[in-house]
């Protein structure tokens, strides 16, 4: 009779195998590459690597080993964002080994950075039940368009009246050195990277003038923190097709539809279990699965 462990063992492996057959399905269907890239981010909270990380690089680079680069790349993505250095590495190393060749398949949420890689694609897949998030640029949760405005605001109230120039001071105070200027460059950074990508992948082919347009809109849109109010502000399919973006429906192919939430629903059982952060996965079988390290912060 086997043991606990081995019948702990026989379970994971028959999700795996599950979870491996409905990639496989989807990347059948498209006849294309499929990776899938999960967060545990709306399972678990604290202190863990949730978001996109330079960590997600050896991820990437060991399920995309061995694809055949000419089917291109489906990502199916669910992330709450991360790092906007490491997500940019993460784009330019796709586009190094598929060109243009790129689609983001976002059967949930794809939100801050997650958007920026969504905008580096050709096409971005999305359902009713879909959406990205604004782009703006956050400093340990704290928006860096909501400090400019609060330090233009002061100099504003400052200038009219400068006896509430000490209510200010206590506010303004706060902030450390130099952390004005991050946060511009920090907003310039973003939405320098959003037009290079919209104007090199979605709208490369797109006359010079009439793209420039699109993507003007479509940055106010995303970018605007005025316009957004919160940087968890969900967008969906219909609102990101509004503003200019390159978004195909999957109720418009309900074979489509069924294979990616089947995809979907395989990957969030796995990142709800307690032990798992991140999922990259190929249609191969090839994965890089991210566990928690419980130590003296965590509870096992």
């Amino acid at each position: 009779m086997p043991d606990f462990n081995a019948i702990a063992n026989e379970i994971r492996a028959a999700e795996s195998t599950i979870r491996r057959k409905y990639i496989c399905q989807l990347s059948e269907r498209t006849g294309r590459n499929t990776v899938i890239y999960y967060s545990a981010w709306l399972q678990k909270s604290g202190d863990f690597p949730l978001g996109i990380d330079d960590t997600d690089m050896n991820g990437f680079m060991s399920v995309f080993k061995g694809l055949d680069r000419s089917k291109g790349l489906d990502l199916v993505l669910h992330t709450p964002g991360g790092v906007l250095s490491a997500t940019e590495a993460i784009i330019d190393y796709f586009r190094d080994l598929f060109g243009s060749d790129i689609r983001v398949i976002v059967p949930q949420l794809a939100m801050s950075a997650g958007t920026l890689i969504a905008l580096s694609a050709r096409e971005i897949v999305m359902g009713c039940h879909s959406s990205l998030g604004p782009i703006d640029p956050q400093f340990g949760g704290v928006s860096a368009h909501g400090v400019i405005e609060e330090f233009n605001t002061a100099k504003k109230e400052i200038n009219e009246n400068p006896g509430c120039a000490e209510l200010w001071k206590t506010i303004i105070s706060k902030y450390r050195p130099t952390f004005i200027g991050d946060c511009q460059k920090a907003i310039k950074w973003g939405d320098e990277l959003a037009r290079k990508l919209l104007s090199t992948g979605m709208f490369a082919e797109v006359e010079e003038q009439k793209g420039r347009e699109i993507i003007r809109k479509i940055i106010d849109g995303l970018a605007d923190h005025d316009a957004s109010k919160a940087h968890d502000r969900h967008f969906s399919a219909k609102k990101c097709a509004k503003f200019g973006l390159n978004v195909t429906y999957l109720e418009d192919d309900k074979e489509l539809q069924d294979a990616v939430l089947s995809v979907h629903h395989a990957a969030i059982c796995l990142v709800g279990k307690p032990d798992i952060i991140k999922l990259i996965e190929n249609q191969n079988g090839k994965n890089h699965i991210v566990r928690l390290q419980y130590d003296s912060r965590t509870k096992p």
